[in-house]
Order: structure tokens, then C-alpha cells, then sequence
């Protein structure tokens, strides 16, 4: 090839690129939004409207339940207002919606909400068929099985013949039914939709065990009368990674959900707490802290929120150690596997601050 065709084609791949450079600039759609001079279009709309909304659970204690006077409490609801001090620098500027787990992602995908912030497994097809981004794994879990202390039942392969109690549109459901298949056992399931009816019909007896994620059981035995009346069985299933959730094709708002996730536990890596995190901020001289609370770098602009919103993050709901501990333990609860990944078993770690 002579050099005078060669130098043609370089330069018409070069205007190709250019010229395709210049309509994504200029153009209005997802692609505009999301470079870092238009800001990200959800957060815009958000920051307009002054109020993050966020769904959470109908109600499960310990992740997002109201209180006796209504406000809204649980380790899924610290994450809402973590965000909320994030873009706004106040953790109550959420309002927060119920939702169920046959309504949760359509509750997302029109936009009634922001974050879907409750008890969801990251899956394959979740991730590509919903239009959807799990942002992270908040909460590491795994299905297993409740039943009334009083049937001696210690194993979940003596459920032989049981009705089983299950949420529909949930991968319990389908775990269920290929645990079951696997290990043949022969269950009839009692499919009911709201958690709080399915927690009742196990209580009253129409079914012989109930089975969701291992937290849930432990929110459930919580609640109920006598907790020692329940047992939850040491078989667990499936793994079930848990994270918040946002509508496909604003990657910018999906880095500020992820990286409100990684303050929280990074803040717990670093001894950064609730308590302290003032402090920390004006005198730890570790450059990774310094840039993580906004003291050094720009890493709240390349989010689009202030400088010191980890600071604010952190101010308002503690680290992830203290979320866990203020919400989780107290229902028998332990960290396991989400422990830090400095303490063995621990898998909990944030990417860096840098």
C-alpha cells in the first residue's frame, strides 16, 4: 500500500471518530447526561425536587420497618439516608415507599422511586433483563428454613410431605423448588404475596416451616411473641448477595449509590466513626482518609455532591460496623461474611479512595 492511501484512510477513521465524538457531546439523550460536565440526570432531578425517594420493604424488622410513631427504621432505610446526606448534606430528605417483592422493580423502572434500597439478591438475569444495576453487595445472605420449635424438626430434609410458606417472584421460590427436587423432597407451598400475611399464616399454623433469606427468618423470630418458640434451621441453601438497586443508564448516580456503600464500610476500615468523624476530618493525616472526607482531591465532584459528603454521610448514620450493630445484632444477627475482610470469613471491603 502506498503511503498516499494509507495517510486517506487514517484521516477519514479519524474524522469518523471525532465526528461521532462530537454528536455524543452535543446530543441531549442518556450519553449527555451522563459526561461529567452535564451531570447525571437523576440526580439533578432529584436535587430539584429536594426529597430522595426510596423503596424499602413493607416492613421487616431490622431492615425497614416504621416505628410506633411512623418514622422509618432498619439497616436498608440507614442506606436511604445515607444517600440523602450524600446530595443533600440532611439524611431526612427521604420519603420512603413500601414496596412489595412482586412490585419492587416496576416501582423502579416507572420511576416512583429513586433507590430500591430492601432485601433483593443480585442475579444474572436481574442484572440484564430489568433494565436495572444491582450498585453492590450491602448484605451477604442465604435462604434457609423457620419452624415451630414444638415439631422437633432439626433438619431441612425432614420436611418430607411439609407446606411450605413462600414469597412469589422471589428466588426463594425457585430455590425452593430446586433444593427440593435435588434432595427429593415432596413439599406443597403456601404462596402468598405480602410478607406480613406470609409471617401470619406460618404463625397460625397453615404451614409447617417458612422459608425466605436467613436475615429475614431472624427479623421474623424477632417479632413474634416468644422467639425461642421458633427455629431456625441450620441448612441454608443458596447464596443471596443483597444490594440496593437503580434504573439502568445513569452511571453517575450508580457511582454515587456504590460509593456511599464504600464510604460506609471504608469508614470502618479507617476507625472513622459516627462520633469521631469531625475529628477525623480535621487531624488524621492518612492521605487515604484526607481524600475520602474531602480534605484533599476532588472526589466529591467527580460525584456530583459536595466535598465533605462522606463526612456527612458518616455524621449521619455512623460506619457500616455501627449500622449493623445498631439494627442487626439485636435480632440475633451476626456479621459472618459480612464482617470485614480483615477478620476471617469477613468479605465486607471498600474499593479505594483514590
Amino acid at each position: 500500500m502506498t503511503m498516499q492511501p494509507m495517510r486517506r484512510r487514517m484521516l477519514g477513521f479519524l474524522g469518523g471518530v471525532l465526528g461521532a465524538v462530537a454528536v455524543t457531546s452535543l446530543g441531549a439523550g442518556p450519553a449527555a447526561a451522563q459526561a461529567p460536565a452535564a451531570g447525571s440526570s437523576i440526580l439533578d432531578a432529584i436535587k430539584a425536587r429536594g426529597t430522595l425517594v426510596c423503596g424499602v420493604n413493607t416492613g421487616l424488622a431490622g431492615f425497614a420497618q416504621p416505628d410506633s410513631q411512623g418514622v422509618w427504621r432498619g439497616f436498608d432505610v440507614e442506606y436511604c439516608r445515607a444517600v440523602a446526606a450524600a446530595i443533600f448534606g440532611d439524611p431526612s430528605k427521604v420519603r420512603y415507599v413500601p414496596t412489595t417483592a412482586q412490585s419492587r422493580f416496576t416501582a423502579l423502572q416507572s420511576g416512583e422511586v429513586d433507590l430500591l434500597a430492601r432485601n433483593t439478591t443480585w442475579t444474572l438475569s436481574r442484572d440484564t433483563s430489568l433494565g436495572l444495576d444491582f450498585v453492590g453487595v450491602n448484605f451477604y445472605d442465604g435462604q434457609g428454613f423457620m419452624v415451630k420449635t414444638s415439631t422437633g424438626v432439626k433438619t431441612a430434609k425432614e420436611l418430607q410431605g411439609a407446606t411450605i410458606c413462600v414469597q412469589p417472584g422471589t428466588t426463594t421460590e425457585q430455590n425452593l423448588t430446586d433444593w427440593a427436587r435435588a434432595n427429593n423432597v415432596r413439599f406443597t407451598p403456601v404462596v402468598i404475596e405480602r410478607v406480613e400475611e406470609v409471617v401470619g399464616a406460618y404463625a397460625s399454623g397453615r404451614c409447617d416451616a417458612y422459608t425466605t433469606d436467613v436475615s429475614g427468618l431472624a427479623s421474623t423470630r424477632s417479632s413474634q411473641p416468644n422467639p425461642a418458640e421458633h427455629t431456625i434451621l441450620p441448612d441454608v441453601i443458596s447464596k443471596e448477595p443483597l444490594g440496593p438497586l437503580v434504573r439502568h443508564g445513569d452511571q453517575r448516580y450508580a457511582d454515587l449509590i456504590r460509593w456511599v456503600h464504600f464510604a460506609l464500610v471504608g469508614a470502618e476500615e479507617m476507625g472513622i466513626t459516627q462520633a469521631n468523624v469531625a475529628e477525623k476530618a480535621g487531624n488524621d493525616p492518612r492521605p487515604d482518609v484526607q481524600r475520602m472526607l474531602g480534605k484533599n482531591g476532588e472526589l466529591g465532584q467527580m460525584l456530583g455532591v459536595s466535598p465533605n459528603w462522606a463526612v456527612n454521610v458518616i455524621k449521619a448514620t455512623g460506619n457500616y460496623g455501627e449500622i449493623f450493630a445498631r439494627h442487626l445484632q439485636p435480632i440475633g444477627i451476626q456479621r459472618g461474611p459480612n464482617a470485614l475482610w480483615t477478620t476471617p470469613g469477613g468479605l465486607q471491603y471498600a474499593m479505594p479512595f483514590r
